[in-house]
């Protein structure tokens, strides 16, 4: 048996007839970029989370770019976030301007510790209202919502307003995911999201978006992402060139109608995995009980994650590794890594991901459950 971590043929088979009508239908009319299909994708997924404005983007490392950009950040400012996650999330700070400061993460859900967080503000040096780590003003903070488990946002909304903090969701990993009966990407100030090929909600290449509540914000992230422009060859401030274009539009707004559908297989899925390896000596992920996670990843946790990562693959199953060097262990962040973090290097020695995805059978769980059962023998 062959098992994928993700199948986009089938994705794509699902979508098929409706994309290529809406590609027909773009490429006679010849409007190719920020055209009716992705007015109306940004229309349709900031309804979806629960947001008043959303723009779409080229990928979600730009989303988080322009986030900061239209926050304000200015050089060396300092943003707290985690380590555990992409290297985008670290990457576009370090791109706007800023410095990343590394939070650790919870070894249960794998988002921010708030305690953590909080621990590391409240020993901060404060002055004239602003936050200061080791001689680095702070000015926000991007939790990650990591393999689609939501981060605690409540507290974090508690954090940010006790240290006058912006928030920029990184919610690339987390598509209709619920915090307390809300879409995450509707907490913070913006969110960021990305639409690449193998998330939950993709296009067929990079696309992003953004999401506010905040029109001041809106408004500025509209005219940053085609180069500051406030209208045609007037620009206000130096921007960027990034666009959704029509066709990617095309197969997002295509795909988004089954996202909720894709999402709930998903959770079924992950419910056989808790299920069948309840017992095995491996510990399993944990979503917090006020929310609804998306599984974007089903990431076990094992001291003999090598050993079972060749062994699944020897037996035609697709695990990966997310992420066997967490970002302040990267060469090209060495500079930043000041803060102990020993669940995050503890954990990314030991993760191990399962295939997850809407198109898995059960037939192919229960082999895969199988398959681990025996490597534990």
């Amino acid at each position: 048996m062959n098992v994928k971590m993700v199948d986009l043929r089938a994705q794509f088979k699902e979508v098929e007839e409706e994309v290529k009508k809406g590609w027909n239908q773009t490429f006679e009319n010849m409007n190719l970029m920020l055209g009716p299909n992705v007015g109306a994708f940004e229309d349709e997924f900031s309804s979806f989370i629960g947001t008043k404005y959303g723009y779409g983007v080229n990928s979600g490392t730009d989303a988080l770019i322009l986030s900061l950009s239209a926050l304000g950040i200015e050089p060396a400012d300092g943003v707290l976030t985690v380590s555990f996650t992409f290297f985008a999330t670290p990457e576009s700070i370090i791109l706007a301007g800023g410095k990343p400061i590394f939070v650790d993460i919870d070894e249960d859900t794998l988002t921010i510790d708030v305690n953590h967080l909080e621990k590391i503000l409240k020993s901060a040096r404060r002055k004239d209202g602003e936050t200061y780590i080791n001689g680095i003003r702070v000015k926000g903070i991007i939790p990650v919502h990591l393999f689609g488990i939501p981060a605690p946002m409540e507290k974090i909304r508690q954090i940010a307003t006790e240290f006058n903090l912006f928030i920029i969701e990184d919610a690339a990993q987390a598509h209709g995911a619920l915090y307390k009966g809300k879409r995450v990407g509707s907490f913070g100030n913006t969110s960021a999201f990305s639409f690449y090929m193998s998330k939950n909600l993709s296009a067929l290449g990079d696309a992003g978006m953004i999401l506010t509540n905040d029109k001041e914000i809106a408004e500025k992230i509209f005219r940053l992402r085609i180069h500051g422009q406030s209208e045609r060859y007037t620009h206000r401030h130096i921007g960027y060139n990034s666009r959704l274009d029509e066709l990617q539009a095309v197969v997002l707004r295509a795909k988004l109608k089954k996202l909720d559908e894709w999402n709930r297989r998903r959770r079924e899925i992950a419910t056989l995995y808790l299920q069948g390896l309840k017992d095995l000596p491996i510990k399993l992920p944990t979503a917090p009980k006020e929310s609804v996670p998306v599984w974007h990843m089903f990431s076990v946790k094992t001291r003999k994650r090598d050993d079972l990562f060749k062994y699944l693959r020897e037996n035609g199953i697709e695990a990966a590794i997310h992420y066997p060097v967490p970002c302040h262990k990267q060469k090209a962040l060495e500079e930043f890594n000041s803060l102990s973090l020993p669940v995050t290097e503890r954990v990314s020695g030991e993760i191990l991901s399962l295939p997850i995805h809407q198109h898995l059978t059960n037939e192919e769980v229960s082999y895969i459950i199988d398959k681990i059962k025996d490597f534990f023998g």
